[in-house]
């Protein structure tokens, strides 16, 4: 019986113990609550059901709780329902109904884990997102890690997900890096406001090999022979970039396109037709303030020009056009102002504003020997995807990134990211990983084969925990998905291998050398498999390897 079993059956009996003494069912919630006590000798888990909706259905909280346990007590699945202070419930799983979550595991095996909640939502998620002016560095690296992680959470709760970069490629950025590139081929200074590094002088030089006329010409014409050629070259290495990271996207959306395809004129007139869109001081000014934002936005400059976020607002409305019911946004630190102006032009168009969400992710520092890394070989002045993957490989630099929730400000420090001991995150879970496999190649040796086992026999205290771990990942990988935080995951599989090291210290699982196979042997081996199979489906929901030696 896994925690939302346990749940779905003290709601089914609240609800009948409500009717059968005429009081008011309507008070007991959707989900029941039902957790782990911290305290083990209370019970396996612990419900405030009756403190909670008691008093609202006209009964004292107390005797509903002595109810529910008296009703509870009489399920087979029950081993002990008591009361506790003014009303908990504390609860005792009968030893098969225990077991039944390793049985569960078992049969779904990949699929443990996975539920319909989200079923029928089409969310488009929008992630990395780097300028194609350079490699990535490590806030979008922090955001390819951590993006792709969620896409898979919430495909894993039954939403059809579009990944989605968005191709900053119309703009005065990209006339920068235009002249950057002229001035690399020229052996000129890099430019005050442009981009230096390798990297520039290395697409520089590509431009030329493949096209030996890309200086000739007009200052003009030449600037747009090295910005054709050297933003498709920026942009192929960004994908490339990802790609070697485990990261791949369905839809690479060009910003540039939304100009050309008239998108941006088409959400301009409906504005103005919706009256959203009014003019002062010789611009045209988004009424984002009715909507929410702490000002009104300028979306056409006086000079006729369009201000950026003119390309926000057609791409606001080309999202939900293209079908989907939920956009996630996932931006930089400094793009706060970014949660305001994004809803406000999905409500001034006409969406529903609880469809955008916007997350934000805060810096990443790279540190060696406690001091900050700062210097890049080839970007120069900041730290990129390749840099981190480098320094401590793709599963270190995706797990280090993933396992922290994106509102704070992640350290990695190099030499604990590179230990191979348990200090080190990604090698702890991977070396548990690693260690069930070992167990299942040694029981094919000794020929215990765990097929039909006696689960009922796992009474040990280690067994419980460890069960009970498993039977949480169902109820963890909603969560994550509900609030939008892979790190859940990640957590969660530390804190499994981290039970399962426990459980192996105390209980032995397979028979010594000369001893027979015992049925408790079986058993255990059912548990470590279950065990292996969260651990294999938590590090693939954080796009991490499950290695079966290390």
């Amino acid at each position: 019986m896994t925690p939302a079993d346990l749940s779905q059956l003290i709601k089914d009996t609240a609800t009948t113990i409500l009717a059968e003494r005429g009081l008011d069912a309507s008070a007991l919630p959707e989900v029941v609550t039902v957790e782990r006590p911290r305290n083990p000798e209370h019970g396996d888990y612990a419900s405030n059901l009756a403190l909670q909706v008691a008093k609202k259905a006209g009964a004292n909280p107390r005797d509903f709780a002595s109810w529910l346990a008296a009703a509870l007590a009489g399920n087979s699945a029950i081993d002990q329902a008591e009361i506790a202070g003014p009303g908990f419930l504390n609860i005792r799983l009968a030893a098969d109904a225990q077991g039944e979550i390793v049985a569960k595991i078992l049969r779904e095996e990949e699929a443990f884990g996975n539920s319909d909640a989200l079923s029928g939502q089409r969310i488009n998620l929008e992630f990395v997102s780097a300028n194609p002016t350079g490699p990535i560095h490590l806030g979008g690296t922090r955001w390819a890690a951590v993006g792709d992680s969620l896409g898979r959470v919430l495909e894993a709760c039954g939403a059809e997900v579009t990944r989605e970069y968005y191709f900053n490629d119309h703009g005065g950025q990209i006339d920068r890096f235009a002249r950057s590139l002229v001035a690399a081929a020229e052996g000129e200074p890099t430019p005050e406001d442009g981009y230096g590094g390798d990297y520039i002088r290395e697409i520089a030089s590509a431009v030329v090999e493949k096209n030996p006329a890309a200086l000739d010409g007009e200052p003009a014409e030449v600037q747009e022979n090295f910005r054709a050629l050297g933003v498709e070259m920026m942009f192929e290495q960004i994908k490339a970039s990802l790609r070697e990271f485990g990261v791949e996207f369905d839809v690479y959306f060009h910003e540039n396109s939304l100009y050309e395809s008239g998108a941006v004129e088409k959400a301009i007139t409906t504005l103005k037709d919706n009256d959203n869109l009014y003019e002062a001081d010789g611009a045209w000014w988004l009424r984002a303030e009715k909507f929410g934002d702490d000002k009104d936005r300028v979306v056409i400059k006086s000079d006729g020009d369009h201000a950026y976020i003119a390309g926000d607002i057609a791409y606001v409305a080309d999202k939900f056009d293209r079908g989907h019911n939920l956009a996630i946004y996932m931006l930089g630190a400094d793009h706060h102002g970014y949660i305001g102006r994004l809803r406000a032009a999905a409500q001034a168009l006409g969406y529903e504003p609880d469809n955008v969400e916007v997350l934000i992710g805060q810096m990443v520092n790279l540190l060696r020997d406690g001091k900050p890394v700062r210097m890049s070989k080839r970007a120069g002045t900041v730290i990129t995807l390749e840099d981190l993957v480098e320094a401590i490989g793709t599963d270190g630099a995706r797990y280090s990134l993933v396992r922290s929730s994106v509102d704070t400000s992640v350290d990695i420090d190099l030499e604990l990211w590179t230990a191979q001991s348990a200090d080190n995150p990604v090698y702890y879970v991977q070396y548990g990983h690693a260690r069930l496999c070992s167990i299942e190649r040694k029981a094919a040796e000794l020929k215990v084969d765990g097929n039909e086992p006696e689960l009922g026999l796992l009474l040990h205290d280690k067994e419980g925990d460890l069960i009970r771990t498993l039977g949480d990942f169902p109820e963890v990988v909603a969560t994550a998905a509900q609030l939008r935080e892979p790190h859940r995951i990640a957590r969660y599989v530390e804190d499994l291998a981290a039970t399962f090291h426990r459980f192996y210290d105390q209980c032995q699982i397979l028979p010594k050398a000369g001893e027979d196979a015992e049925p408790i042997h079986s058993a255990r081996l059912a548990l470590a498999r279950a065990t292996r199979q969260v651990l294999h489906n938590g590090l693939t929901m954080v796009g991490v390897n499950a290695p079966e030696r290390m």
